[in-house]
């Protein structure tokens, strides 16, 4: 017998439902992923200087084409198959000379280390400098940023007076903050810090638009960098709204991590077990959220510049990288312009060996119809595919 419930309330629902929207995006079937770099490079702030992408990307070009001489070296230096090697590799060499760096981060953290206070000032303003002149030059990349000290270092003071020195002397220099600015806040051994961090940012932005004059406005985001087990327990969807939308993505730290559970040095990798672990617990806190996820990276630069190391160099990084894809992490650190290549190589490859496919069973289940093999996708897969294929076509543009 069906009963009717007539006028009676959901009560609550509207409010859920509101609430969900806006913490998973994702879950929404519509939704698809916007732009994500495939990498973030790291240079320590005393090093960085207005050059350093564009010298990145000629040391990697360089070793590309010493290394890489043809389409038959990327096949068998990083697997690919032959049908795609052409492809990769033009991809690749187009990639360096065009675009090296499409994330950068300047380190005030764990790559600088621990410095007197006019010294680290002076770096600020010496790395706002550069940048304002990649602005003016158009060489500054499309994602960019510092990583400061953590507060779990007990000085959350320094961590705030290099970002404050930072982001001012860029506004004055610049006009303005320039587009796709974001800061790394590492070791989160707290939750607590992130809502000081957050609370940090909020007083940062107002200060900057009082500075910039009537109109202005300033949006500042933050990555939370996961690099401690105590940290896994307070990841979690709800955060993006505590938070006031300024968590823009997590960053998982392979060295620190492995470190803190006691793996013994020559475990600490990014395939190992309990990183697969960690990753998937950042999966399932942030998934529908639209946090960007990122992996780490490995520590480990050609021991000689012969082929034999430069290639053996790639072949692991490569193979990294590749594992961190098959886990939903299609962002990763490079620390060396070597592993541009690697990283570039591998990714193309990995969108490039399903991209067709992919389309070919979208395009089957709009037309109702068995794609090729007697596939029947459920709607849960074929948003995964549009959604894989929305990334492709990010990472390969």
């Amino acid at each position: 017998m069906r009963v009717t419930m007539g006028d009676v309330p959901l009560n609550g629902f509207e409010d859920a439902l509101r609430t969900q929207r806006a913490r998973y995006p994702g879950a929404d079937p519509a939704w698809r992923p916007g732009w994500q770099p495939v990498h973030t490079v790291y240079v320590p702030a005393d090093r960085f200087a207005a050059g350093t992408v564009a010298e990145w990307g000629e040391g990697a070009l360089a070793l590309a084409r010493a290394h890489l001489a043809g389409p038959a070296e990327v096949a068998d230096v990083f697997g690919v198959p032959e049908g795609l090697a052409p492809a990769v590799h033009e991809r690749v060499l187009r990639k360096l000379a065009r675009e090296p760096v499409e994330d950068l981060r300047i380190d005030f953290e764990d790559g600088y280390g621990a410095r007197p206070g006019e010294e680290e000032d002076a770096h600020a303003v010496r790395a706002a400098e550069a940048v304002a002149r990649m602005r003016a030059a158009g060489t500054l990349p499309r994602r960019w940023g510092l990583r400061v000290k953590s507060f779990a270092d007990g000085d959350p003071a320094r961590s705030a007076r290099t970002l404050d020195g930072f982001l001012t002397e860029v506004a004055e220099r610049c006009g303005e903050l320039p587009p796709g600015f974001v800061v790394t806040f590492p070791k989160v051994l707290m939750e607590e810090y992130l809502m000081e961090f957050a609370d940090l940012l909020a007083r940062l932005e107002r200060g900057l638009e009082r500075g910039l004059g009537a109109g202005a406005e300033v949006r500042l985001r933050f990555e939370t960098q996961v690099e401690a087990p105590q940290t896994l327990p307070f990841l979690r969807g709800d955060l993006v709204e505590r938070l006031d939308g300024r968590l823009a993505g997590a960053h998982f730290g392979v060295f620190d991590y492995t470190a803190a559970i006691g793996l013994p040095p020559d475990e600490q990798r990014l395939d190992h077990p309990a990183c697969d672990h960690a990753r998937h617990v950042m999966r399932t806190a942030f998934a529908g959220t639209g946090v960007e996820l990122s992996d780490g990276s490995l520590a480990a630069s050609p021991a000689s510049g012969s082929a034999a190391d430069v290639r053996a160099l790639w072949r692991r990084h490569a193979e990294l990288v590749r594992h961190s894809l098959a886990h939903g992490f299609h962002q990763g650190w490079d620390m060396h312009p070597a592993h541009l290549v690697s990283r570039f190589a591998a990714v193309y490859a990995f969108h490039l060996a399903t991209y067709d496919a992919y389309r070919e069973r979208v395009r089957a289940w709009e037309e109702r119809r068995a794609a090729d093999g007697g596939i029947m996708d459920e709607p849960a897969t074929i948003r995964t595919l549009a959604t894989a294929l929305a990334r492709a076509d990010a990472a390969l543009s």
